[in-house]
């Protein structure tokens, strides 16, 4: 089994709600986002071009995301609920590939990350 990452950056405001401190007033970040997707090798050597992972993030959730008001587009918008929205929007999208979303990590600033990764059960057969 594989596992690819891609890296972004995009700049975004928000304020947190129902809460007290500095964050609950307006401010922005500039965001890192790592997706990494998980796979098998097909017969082109790959697990998925890189430029589609490019193309599908930037496309989905980047363009979405890049200088705006995060408030306008979720009701509260902290680090893990703007990571799962990421990881919900991308699973469908990769799914049309034949590749698996591992993995959505979203830094704010330089050193604060939450990384949202989905825990399937899977069943082995013996």
């Amino acid at each position: 089994m594989y596992y690819l990452s891609r890296e972004f950056v995009f700049d975004a405001a928000h304020r947190i709600t129902d809460y007290q401190g500095k964050c609950e007033k307006l401010h922005g970040h500039t965001y890192h986002l790592k997706v990494t997707i998980k796979g098998d090798i097909k017969t082109d050597g790959m697990v998925i071009d890189f430029a589609i992972i490019k193309k599908v993030v930037n496309e989905t959730v980047v363009n979405k995301l890049d200088h705006s008001y995060l408030n306008d587009l979720f009701k509260n918008p902290t680090t893990e609920n703007v990571a799962y929205w990421i990881y919900s929007k991308l699973l469908k999208e990769f799914k049309k590939y034949h590749c698996i979303l591992y993995a959505v990590s979203l830094t704010e600033g330089s050193n604060n990350t939450v990384t949202f990764v989905e825990e399937r059960n899977e069943r082995r057969t013996e």
